[in-house]
């Protein structure tokens, strides 16, 4: 399949705008905090919820509005603030998607709505509704940056991905933003990640799609090894592109659909790791040779998770013992003695373990490769044929900062 990457983010499929502006729920007034997307028709739904047991209380009103099946045309986010934990939180939710819905002329069962920043802390719908008029009067074919930045806590860059395809010779889309900083250890979906697209598909296998995606896209990545409570994906799909709809698992257009799907969400994965709160290098595992793909999930979840392999990549240590340590405790079914272990970067690759055991290797050469932005940590298992990549950053310094003194 030819899938090319474009830009537009969430208004790159027809029929998508959007707008984010500062309404003053966030006390920087240089900080956008409220986004708005629209679809100019009711679309099919799907989504994917965090599965910490403290749930914010936008996830219960947006699953509810999902299940109802009478299609989605709007999603409402606001930053600052996570409405979780607040004994009219729901309330707010309800009130908050009400509002926005009486704002397009919408019915509030149509909308999506979202929240993300400090938990505990009331959500003030006051800003919210002041600053819906100007909301919707931006909404725009090419305000998806400004939607991506008002969902942003502390990213530090926006998060867009777009892809166009072709299903039948009929052009489609697919276009994404996604926050995600520090909070990111998913178990189902935990980030803000909002997917749009124009392809026509029916509402249950856009939602076997996105169930799926989830286990090798986002629930591959890992930050600090806490999962969020307000975290989701939600997929909207409207048919405008205008091709046959996709009603059977089986339809080859099914698989083009979820192979560009996945094109997008690995590349807000990618996006999401290298911007972890204080990171300065992405780090990437794959496993393979295991003896089942959930064998190499896991080992490569491990990697990715331990703070001694977070550290050391993060001083440009090529301390290996640490990788097959985490693959150690994983819990995958896995023959230490056959793993054998790279790292690479644009300055190369190096061979640093054989058999489970280590061998002769330059360590200033190594120090090079490892100085690098990204890393690639290689782990062969020699055992099958599962394979898995896993996303995440060092750990630096700047994390207890950041993380220090975050509500102020």
């Amino acid at each position: 399949m030819s899938t090319k990457f474009v830009d537009g983010g969430v208004t790159a499929a027809k029929g998508y705008k959007a707008s984010g502006i500062h309404c003053g729920i966030r006390r920087n007034r240089t900080k956008r905090d409220l986004a708005l997307v629209v679809s100019e028709v009711p679309a099919a739904a799907a989504g994917v919820y965090t599965q910490n047991l403290v749930k914010g209380a936008p996830l219960k009103v947006t699953k509810s509005h999902i299940d109802s099946g009478k299609g989605i045309s709007a999603i409402i986010c606001n930053s600052g603030i996570a409405n979780t934990c607040n004994p009219d939180g729901e309330e707010k939710a309800e009130t908050m998607s009400r509002l926005t819905a009486e704002a397009l002329g919408l019915p509030p069962e149509s909308i999506v709505v979202a929240s993300t920043g400090v938990i505990g802390e009331p959500l003030r719908l006051e800003p919210i509704e002041k600053g819906l008029p100007e909301l919707v009067a931006q909404l725009n074919e090419h305000g998806n940056e400004d939607a991506a930045e008002a969902i942003m806590t502390t990213d530090t860059k926006r998060k867009e991905a777009a892809v166009r395809f072709e299903i039948d010779g009929v052009r489609c889309h697919i276009g994404g933003m996604a926050k995600g900083s520090g909070m990111i250890h998913p178990n189902m979906a935990t980030m803000l990640v909002f997917v749009t697209s124009d392809v026509s598909i029916a509402p249950e296998l856009l939602q076997k799609a996105l169930s799926e995606d989830v286990r090798t896209s986002f629930n591959m990545i890992s930050i600090d090894g806490d999962t969020s409570t307000n975290d989701m994906v939600v997929l909207l799909a409207n048919g405008l592109a205008g091709n046959r709809s996709i009603v059977s698992g089986d339809d080859p257009a099914y698989a083009v659909f979820c192979e560009a799907l996945g094109a997008v969400t690995r590349k807000l994965c990618r996006m999401i790791a290298f911007d972890g709160e204080g990171a300065t290098k992405l780090l990437e595992c794959t496993v393979s040779g295991a003896k089942t793909q959930k064998d190499a999930a896991v080992s490569a979840k491990s990697v990715i998770c331990s703070s001694l392999v977070k550290s050391a990549m993060f001083g440009a240590d090529a301390n290996w013992g640490r990788v097959l340590c985490a693959i150690g405790y994983s819990g995958a079914d896995v023959d230490v003695e056959k793993i054998e272990l790279y790292f690479r970067s644009e300055e190369g690759r190096i061979c640093v373990c054989r058999n489970g055991r280590g061998v002769p290797f330059s360590e200033e050469e190594a120090k090079k490769i490892l100085l690098c932005s990204k890393i690639e940590i290689l782990v062969y298992l020699n055992d099958g044929e599962g394979e898995a990549t896993a996303w995440g950053c060092d750990l630096t310094y700047d994390y207890v900062r950041i993380n220090g003194d975050y509500r102020t």
